[in-house]
């Protein structure tokens, strides 16, 4: 059990420190909201040109590779086992010995991920030289081909963004994001006006992306010369460190990622079950019906996943990213008191958060598939598949979440085994579930699969950092549960009725009103709840004070 610093701190310091991180969190969160809209934009645009079918699928299948290592190895493992090793360098030896650590990690950061991609791209090359394959997987290995060189690049400004989270600069890193949708929209518009064949157009729209994360890495030097850093020549000095950060990622690899790696996982299942889109017409034929999966289903996971990452990001990410400096900081000083306080403080965010946002997306998902995506090759059926992804993948909104909270507390108290062990539990438990409710429910069983393991984890890794730390405030967080789930009903019961009043079959016009009219009343319904509840974590993120980080 850990021991206390004695040193005391008051009610009005703590309350002025909780107003300081909200203030973080709306800067990031503002972003963030920004980055998901022009994010939905773009798969609006993705969709209405490419429809939900082989082509849209190859691309979602190819893209998650670079997304995956950034967030495994950019924003993911290499964050969380390198920034508190920053930290403690910059509190016990100074800053310039913190830039030649820094400096040394995006050395062996910008070596390892080039022979990365350099081995995958001949392995591409050999394959598609020596091996014959089929049409669909020759556009899979060329787009693949294509996108790896964003690897480096998206994985490289993630460990920039890590340096700047470290000096409790935010708002640089969150711009990332919108610039490449940004760049990934004006691609889409001038490539959809000059280019006829879709095969082109997807390859030219690749490439797109790629020259994007030059400009995503531009984008924050001007921020990391404010703050003073610079690369630090000589950094063999500090190799020990860099190997022991080295050997702390695989454990944090497995603990971070678990959502990320299910979530990979759903769209191979899903495009290796799904029947070829030439037969996706055929009705009962016999050879349609050897597949277990609709074609298209890995593109209709792909745009469920981007549904749920929305309030993910806005409100998951957006809180750890603040958080995970703030509770090493208090690890690495010992005061175990503010770890717990600010620790609870999450939890009770994301919990009155996650609950309210999980309902909304189930109850929301055919409207918003209807008006986001139900356009030209994107037909109904597309739009109807799409809409059980987001439902089932909505219900673990708050697990997601939490997720992101509770390994975030174990990494700041340097325990990276606990993540990870339950992390290949919870892996085994996803495919078991991935493979047993296709069965049952097809597709959307892929998605359900994954919400279902991520509550489950996000219980187990609660309980376990309990466990490290001392007893969290449980009654308080029971409380705040309690609150938001009557909340949540009440809400509900007001989306539901509003949604009864909009035809099913609706014009543009009427589809927007489907969703925004139903999500303004439930957002001021649960924001009328939570202030007669009490609500005060919730309350926080409104009130103004003064910001204690250079954001």
């Amino acid at each position: 059990m850990p021991v206390d610093n004695p040193e005391p701190t008051s009610q009005q310091s703590s309350n002025s420190q909780q107003r300081g991180l909200m203030s973080c969190f709306r800067t990031i969160g503002l972003f963030t909201l920004a980055s998901r809209i022009l994010g939905l934009a773009r798969d609006v645009g993705m969709a209405t040109l490419f429809g939900n079918g082989a082509i849209l699928d190859a691309f979602t299948v190819a893209f998650r590779i670079p997304n995956l290592a950034r967030r495994l190895f950019g924003e993911g493992a290499l964050t969380a086992a390198f920034l508190p090793a920053y930290v403690r360098e910059t509190e016990r030896t100074g800053l310039e010995a913190a830039m030649k650590l820094a400096s040394a990690i995006l050395v062996a950061l910008l070596w390892g991920l080039t022979a990365i991609v350099i081995l995958g791209e001949v392995l591409i090359w050999g394959y598609l030289t020596f091996w014959e394959a089929g049409s669909e997987t020759i556009l899979l290995l060329n787009l693949t081909a294509i996108l790896l060189p964003y690897l480096i690049l998206i994985c490289f400004a993630a460990q920039l963004s890590a340096i700047l989270h470290a000096h409790s600069h935010f708002s640089s890193p969150a711009l990332l994001p919108i610039v490449l949708n940004l760049f990934w929209i004006v691609a889409i518009w001038i490539v959809s006006r000059i280019v006829v064949e879709q095969e082109t157009q997807i390859y030219l729209i690749s490439a797109a992306v790629v020259l994007a994360g030059f400009l995503q890495v531009a984008v924050l030097f001007p921020a990391l010369k404010r703050q003073g850093f610079q690369y630090q020549p000589g950094w063999l000095a500090v190799k020990s460190q860099v190997l022991e950060i080295g050997k702390a990622m695989l454990p944090v690899l497995v603990g971070i990622s678990i959502t990320q790696l299910n979530t990979f996982c759903d769209s191979l299942i899903a495009w290796g079950f799904s029947a070829p889109e030439q037969l996706a017409e055929i009705q009962n034929g016999t050879e349609a019906g050897e597949y277990l999966l609709q074609s298209g289903t890995a593109s209709a996971l792909y745009l469920g996943q981007r549904l749920y990452q929305f309030p993910l990001g806005v409100f998951g990410v957006a809180l750890g990213t603040v958080l995970f400096p703030l509770l090493t900081r208090h690890a690495e000083n010992g005061q175990f008191d503010r770890l717990r306080l600010d620790f609870t403080l999450g939890l009770k965010l994301i919990l009155g958060i996650g609950i309210p946002a999980s309902a909304g997306l189930v109850m929301l998902s055919e409207p918003l598939a209807r008006l986001l995506f139900q356009y030209q090759a994107f037909d109904q059926h597309d739009a109807l598949q799409t809409a059980n992804m987001i439902a089932a993948y909505g219900c673990g909104v708050w697990a997601y979440c939490g997720l992101l909270i509770v390994h975030r507390g174990f990494f700041a108290i340097s325990d990276r085994q606990t993540p990870m062990r339950v992390g290949l539990v919870m892996l085994v438990l996803n495919l078991v579930l991935n493979l047993t409710l296709i069965q049952f429910v097809g597709g959307v069983g892929l998605a359900l699969s994954t919400a279902i393991t991520a509550g489950v984890n996000v219980l187990v890794i609660a309980y376990l950092f309990q466990k490290r730390i001392g007893q969290l405030d449980w009654m308080g967080i029971m409380t705040t549960i309690f609150k938001s789930l009557l909340a949540t009903v009440l809400m509900s019961a007001g989306c539901l009725w509003t949604l009864s009043r909009f035809p099913l079959h609706a014009s543009f016009g009427e589809r927007s009103m489907q969703v925004f009219v139903p999500l303004i009343i439930s957002i001021l319904i649960y924001a009328v709840l939570a202030k007669l509840l009490r609500m005060d974590e919730l309350l926080l993120l409104v009130q103004r004070g003064r910001i204690a980080v250079d954001d």
